[in-house]
Formats: C-alpha cells, sequence, structure tokens
C-alpha cells in the first residue's frame, strides 16, 4: 500500500525545514559512536571509579572491556501506581542481560511526580518542567559514558518525553522505553466523571467522591483512562521505541516479566555489530509522524502537541502544529477510549490495541512502515502481539479485525472521519482543541466572557450562582512563562455542570487539559500567552467571544484599534505570588521556556531567543 498522499507531502514539508538541524544532528552523534565503548579510553583512575561498586563477575566483564554495558535509567517511585511495579526490574534486567553476554548498571534515577495527586494544588505548576528536570536527569546519568545502550524506565505525562528528550542527547546509544502496564479496571470511568459532577453540584458527599475515586484508581499500574500517560505509550511503541506490544500488558503478570527480561536481551543485542540500533535513527521524521498520527486516530492527549514537538526538536526535527493539524484533515478517529467514550484502556488493549491499531493505519497508508525500530527494521513487526507458549516469549500476528467495534474500528469504518485534534487561530492567536468527545452540537460556541486568573476564582464564581448563563470562561496567566502551565481539570465538573443545564459554554485558556480533556470545548495553550503579552491579556469581562471548531477560528469581537490600545492585564505576572511548595525554585525555567507551540520547551534555538527577547525587554524596562 503506497502512502497517502497528505503524509507523505506532510513527512516531506517536515524534512525540508528541519534539513540543517537534522544533518547537524546526525553528524554530532556519528561523531560520539567509535568503534568501541568510550570507557574503553578512559584514564584508569575513571574506569576503576565505574565499576568499584560492582560485586562478581560482571565487574571483570567491565574491566576487560569484553561486553557491552546497559544503562538502566529509572523514574521509579512507589507513590506512583504506574511507577511502582519498577521496583524489581533491575534485578529481572541485570540477571538477563548477563544471560546473552552483557552486564547492566544502574545508571540513575530521574524524578516522577504524579498530576493526579498534584492536580489543582500548587505543586501541580511543577509538572510541565519535571519534564525538563528528567530529560536533564537522564543526561545526567548517561554522562558517565560507561554504557553501549540503555533502558529507560517510565509510563506517565511527562516522565516518558522528557526520559526520550534525555536519551536522544545520546543518540549514538541504543536504547528502548520499558512501560510497567495498565492497573486492572475499576470503577467505570463515566461513573466516576458522574460523581465528580455531583460532587461539584453538593449533591454528593465527600466520603462518596473519595470512595469512587479510590475503586478507579485502586491497584499499581497506570490509570486505565486514555489521558497523557496512556498515550505516551501508544505513541512510543508506534514509533518503534517499545518492544512490540509492550504498552498495555498489565504489571505482576508472567508476560510483563517476561517482556521487562526481553527488553533487557534486546537493549545488548542492538547496542554494537549488525544489529547496532541508535536511538537518534530510530527517531527520524517518518517515526515522528507516525507518532503523529498514531495520536490522531486515537483521540489521545492534547499534551502531546508540546511534547512529540520538544521530542522531535530533540532530533534535530522542527515539527509544528501545523503539520499536526493537516494529518488530522486525513487521519480517521478509531478508537473510543474514555474520556472520549466510556471503555478503558484495558477494553481497547482486548479490542485489538496496538496491533489492530497498526495493521488498519498501515492497511490504509497512514503510516510509514519503512523504519527503524528497536525490533528491527520495518513496522509491519508491530502488527504482532507477544504470548507466553509454555513460559517462552514469542510474538503472533495481532486479530485480523476489532474484537468491539465499539471501541475500536478499522480505517474504512471509523468512528469519525478526522481525529478530532485541531488548531484554531484569530486575533487571539492560536490553539489547540480536542474535540473527539465534544458533541456536534457544542463545538461553536459564542457568547460573553467571564475572565479569570485562577482556578480557586473562577469555583467561587460558580459556587455564588455568577455564571449560570451562557459563558466563555478565560483563564489567563496559566501559560508556561506566567505559572508553569499547570493542568486545570478542576474546572471541568462545574463547567460540565453549566453545560448540563443547557448553557451555551466554553474555556478559553493558555493553560494546559491535557489527556482527559472531556466533553466541554475547549481552546487551550493559547499562544501567545497573556504573561508575555499574548491579546489574551487585553480581554475583559463582557465582551463576546467566539469559539468555532468546525472552521477552526477564535475571535473577540472587540475593534482592533481598541483591542490593540488596551491596558495589558495582570501583566507582567506577578512573580511573588509563586512561591512555597518548591515553585522558588524553577522561576529560572519559566523566565526561559518557549512558546507552547513550539513545546514549551528550555532547550534548543528556539527557547535560547525567546530568553533572549524576554532578558532585553527587561533591560528596556
Amino acid at each position: 500500500m503506497s502512502v497517502h498522499p497528505v503524509v507523505t507531502d506532510v513527512t516531506a514539508r517536515i524534512a525540508a525545514r528541519s534539513a540543517a538541524g537534522r544533518s547537524a544532528y546526525l553528524e554530532r552523534i556519528a561523531q560520539a559512536q567509535q568503534d568501541g565503548p568510550a570507557r574503553r579510553d578512559m584514564a584508569c583512575s575513571n574506569l576503576a571509579h565505574g565499576f568499584a561498586g560492582i560485586t562478581g563477575g560482571d565487574k571483570d566483564l567491565l574491566r576487560a572491556l569484553r561486553r557491552p554495558n546497559v544503562a538502566i535509567v529509572s523514574a521509579y517511585n512507589d507513590m506512583l501506581s504506574a511507577h511502582q511495579p519498577m521496583n524489581e526490574y533491575p534485578a529481572w534486567i541485570k540477571d538477563a542481560a548477563r544471560a546473552v553476554g552483557g552486564v547492566a548498571q544502574f545508571a540513575g534515577g530521574v524524578p516522577a511526580m504524579c498530576d493526579g495527586i498534584t492536580q489543582g494544588r500548587a505543586g501541580m505548576e511543577l509538572s510541565l518542567f519535571s519534564r525538563e528536570v528528567i530529560a536533564m536527569a537522564t543526561g545526567i546519568a548517561l554522562s558517565h559514558e560507561m554504557f553501549d545502550s540503555a533502558l529507560l524506565l517510565g509510563v506517565c505525562d511527562k516522565i516518558t518525553p522528557g526520559l526520550l528528550i534525555g536519551a536522544l542527547s545520546f543518540g549514538h546509544l541504543p536504547a528502548i522505553l520499558v512501560p510497567a502496564g495498565p492497573m486492572n479496571s475499576g470503577l467505570p470511568n463515566s461513573e466516576k466523571a458522574r460523581v465528580r459532577q455531583l460532587f461539584a453540584e453538593n449533591k454528593a458527599s465527600r466520603e462518596d467522591l473519595l470512595e469512587a475515586e479510590a475503586q478507579s484508581y485502586h491497584s499499581p499500574g497506570t490509570c486505565t483512562f486514555y489521558g497523557t500517560a496512556n498515550s505516551n505509550q501508544l505513541v512510543v511503541e508506534v514509533m518503534g521505541l517499545h518492544l512490540p506490544g509492550a504498552s498495555f500488558v498489565p504489571p505482576g503478570t508472567k508476560l510483563r516479566k517476561a517482556l521487562t527480561e526481553e527488553a533487557a536481551r534486546r537493549a545488548v543485542e542492538i547496542s554494537r555489530g549488525e544489529e547496532y540500533t541508535p536511538i537518534g535513527h530510530v527517531v527520524d521524521v517518518k517515526s515522528v509522524v507516525n507518532g503523529v498520527i498514531a495520536l490522531l486516530a486515537t483521540g489521545g492527549s492534547t499534551n502531546h502537541t508540546m511534547h512529540l514537538v520538544a521530542i522531535a526538536s530533540a532530533a534535530g526535527i522542527e515539527l509544528n502544529w501545523d503539520d499536526f493539524s493537516e494529518l488530522s484533515s486525513v487521519v480517521p478517529l478509531l478508537a473510543r477510549v474514555y474520556p472520549n467514550g466510556s471503555a478503558d484502556i484495558n477494553h481497547f488493549q482486548a479490542a485489538g490495541g496496538v496491533s489492530y491499531l497498526v495493521s488498519t493505519l498501515l492497511d490504509a497508508g497512514l503510516l510509514h512502515a519503512d523504519v527503524q525500530t528497536v525490533a528491527g527494521p520495518g513496522l509491519d513487526r508491530y502488527r504482532q502481539e507477544p504470548v507466553l507458549v509454555e513460559g517462552v516469549l514469542m510474538w503472533r500476528p495481532g486479530p485480523p479485525h476489532s474484537l468491539d467495534t465499539d471501541v475500536l474500528r478499522p480505517v474504512s469504518e471509523p468512528f469519525a472521519a478526522d481525529g478530532g485534534l485541531r488548531m484554531l487561530s484569530g486575533n487571539l492567536g492560536r490553539a489547540v482543541i480536542k474535540v473527539s468527545a465534544v458533541k456536534a452540537e457544542h463545538r461553536i460556541v459564542e457568547a460573553p466572557v467571564r475572565v479569570f486568573t485562577t482556578q480557586e476564582a473562577f469555583s467561587a464564581a460558580f459556587n455564588a450562582g455568577e455564571l449560570e448563563r451562557d459563558v466563555v470562561v478565560v483563564v489567563r496567566q496559566q501559560g508556561p512563562q506566567a505559572n508553569g502551565m499547570p493542568e486545570l481539570h478542576k474546572l471541568t465538573p462545574a463547567l460540565g455542570v453549566l453545560m448540563d443545564r443547557g448553557f451555551k459554554v466554553a474555556l478559553v485558556t493558555d493553560g494546559r487539559m491535557s489527556g482527559a480533556s472531556g466533553k466541554i470545548p475547549a481552546a487551550i495553550q493559547v499562544t501567545p500567552e497573556a504573561a508575555v503579552g499574548g491579546p489574551l491579556a487585553r480581554v475583559r469581562d463582557g465582551d463576546v467571544l467566539r469559539l468555532d471548531a468546525e472552521t477552526g477560528t477564535l475571535e473577540v469581537f472587540v475593534d482592533p484599534e481598541e483591542l490593540a490600545g488596551r491596558e495589558l492585564v495582570d501583566f507582567p505576572p506577578d512573580a511573588q505570588a509563586w512561591t512555597g511548595t518548591g515553585r522558588e525554585l524553577f522561576a529560572a525555567l519559566r523566565r526561559a521556556v518557549g512558546p507552547a507551540d513550539r513545546g514549551a520547551s528550555v532547550f534548543g534555538p528556539i527557547a535560547a531567543s525567546h530568553f533572549e527577547g524576554q532578558f532585553n525587554q527587561e533591560v528596556s524596562r
């Protein structure tokens, strides 16, 4: 099957605009790759430090420079349910690597925070920047140059992108991402959402809400809704960075353990010789496009409009929001997983999972098959699913058809003609909207504005009955340069109540909503953000604003001269408001971060030029 012409054209344009950056990146990793491990050229004292803590035969193997050494970089902690299973992984990995003639060392741990715990609290303002901290921590772990390849242990929101960005700075090393899998299905997501909304209306007690949440999030493993964590796993598998079928095998199973051990063996195999597979070659223009298409086809997390841009940039590739928009126009929606439906990720897996998704997209010419993966050349390998046969890990063809078309469908019978992730533009700048869970009758909203700068102020107005009308809620000063761009899910239940009461409701914000974006039309990640003088800082209560997800427009109906002449409200933002809970430690990152449409990153030329511009403004003041 030939590749769809729009996919081909978008890929070619990305390659053309990225030519200089990608060439420089490939040259850099080629220089880093030597005939043997970097530790071979170390001074004796350096090398001795590198294996001093090892006992047994592994020390002799490293000392003799005869065996590949696999770095383990882990986001394990036992507070995050998705990462708790990784406690056992290093021992499994070391044994498996040793069995095929390699050595594995725990190279470093990276921080891992849970957005579910910090949601609506001050700690959430550290969340987006934790991706940069994780990338830097990964760089520190690998900087010892003792390694021939790496295993990256991580699952959740900013963690997988951070691990990947850090590893791409060592693009000459092969690297495999190793997940933990989802928890078993608990309370249905629709019931959880119902109780949340009742609580917002004071029709359910705190104990009722806590019981519903505890039944939803109840055991080790990833949360089962299709948020950023599970979007991470699906996207990186389709990019060829997991072993085939690794994403959604539950923790605590024999198959999960076998896949983790196989990842260790594979990391040894691809570390050198004929199967040498550096991560900087796996992550190329075609694999990035495949990742975007997988995201669109499943209605995945809007966070990836930033994360995939930042990941691509780390590999010398310039991905932008126009690429997402154009691909979305031809990529159909093939999955209905909460919040885009009632099913959870375990239902998706049972219906056929990633292997079926890859098969139907490949057959329709909507993925690039000719890519390099950690499992070998070609994406066809990812049509397969792992199984244990008498205790031995094997792969077999995935199901030829979906086993539940209410959850997963072929390209020929999609849920919708496009992926539901759209871009908006107008006199307020650019924004992202996810419409896969928004009913058609709610996709166009024109109503007076009510402006807030905090979620708490919104909640107070809602509780006071001030929003009982058609309303576009604007929540500004929530961008990366303001307060670190926290997710704003505290708004969702109350907005849902207003919608259910028959009002036309929309949200416009320079903050995030992520993978849990639901039935409320929400123009998020508005760029330029209010904190840098974006037009959102000139919007006033009572202005009429139109959000039109069908035509892709976001307009406030104010005369252009009047809008331009208005004072910028809350500008510059009050930096003193963001202290406590560690927020003061991230002030430098808030000053240095680039815009959301360029990945909201502090790395690379975009962030550097953005920071220089902000510095010059401050000097001129």
